[in-house]
């Protein structure tokens, strides 16, 4: 399964896709597409997953490239197709090469594909609320303005992930929102009859772009918690003692020279 987004798939030779858990060749807990190798699922099917998930686009398995993500703030600059498991620790990457795929892979942390098509400069992001409180949004939209990007220009999606509903919190959780960022508790809604709360994730990581001034956003609607045959869940399967879990690969390229805005070829 892939889904697009409506804004990102509008933008001429843009290739992206949101991709779900099924049409893969992993088991068990991992089954099937599972394109993460952080956990013990056998490698060589991770790679055979990624392959798939490139070749959907159509793009070559060798061209997709990820990063060690640690719920952080940093953004990498891709200027090269680095395939494979990496050893760079960030959460956001970007680039202005044609033929690279910007990958992040998520398990209910919202997976941000973004795109200036005038400037010809793409990012990718995995934003848990840690990562989207302190700053992963506005690494990624700083880092792509320093390749010449504009913020006005920017065409921005968030993909499946945690919705609401389904996102039950604790009242540190809140408290690291007071300290830091006062104006995103509005997306706290109490639990009657406790001392719990539902964040709404999506929301919070369209209104960090807002205040970059990135205005052509939007979310999709799916619930990767909820959904547990079209995605993978950390929390669900974590809930259920299960031993391990797959991660969603969501990416974005820009497919050749001429792709997007004023790409040119560079050193």
């Amino acid at each position: 399964m892939q889904l697009t987004a409506a804004n990102l798939h509008a933008v001429k030779n843009l290739r992206h896709g949101f991709f779900g858990r099924e049409g893969g060749v992993s088991q068990g807990v991992y089954a099937s597409l599972n394109c993460g190798y952080s956990g013990d699922d056998d490698p060589n099917c991770v790679l055979s997953n990624r392959s798939i998930a490139m070749d959907r686009l159509g793009l070559p398995a060798d061209c997709l490239t990820t990063v060690k993500q640690v719920h952080g703030v940093v953004t990498h600059q891709v200027k090269a197709p680095a395939p494979g498991r990496s050893t760079i620790e960030a959460d956001a990457l970007v680039t202005d090469r044609p033929g690279i795929a910007l990958g992040v892979l998520c398990a209910d942390c919202a997976p941000v594909l973004i795109a200036d098509p005038q400037a010809g400069v793409i990012g990718a992001a995995h934003a848990g609320w840690r990562g989207a409180l302190h700053g992963v949004v506005d690494s990624l939209v700083q880092a792509m303005i320093d390749l010449g990007a504009t913020a006005c220009d920017m065409i921005g999606a968030v993909g499946p992930c945690i919705a609401k509903a389904s996102y039950e919190v604790g009242p540190d959780m809140r408290a690291a929102f007071e300290q830091t960022d006062p104006e995103g508790l509005r997306l706290f809604e109490s639990i009657a009859g406790s001392d719990r709360y539902r964040f709404d994730l999506k929301a919070y990581v369209l209104t960090r772009f807002a205040r970059l001034g990135v205005a052509d956003t939007q979310a999709l609607p799916e619930d990767t918690h909820g959904d547990q045959h079209r995605f993978f869940s950390a929390r669900r399967s974590r809930n259920r003692g299960e031993p391990g879990f797959g991660l969603l690969l969501s990416a974005i390229a820009l497919k050749d020279e001429t792709s997007v805005g004023h790409v040119r070829t560079r050193p």
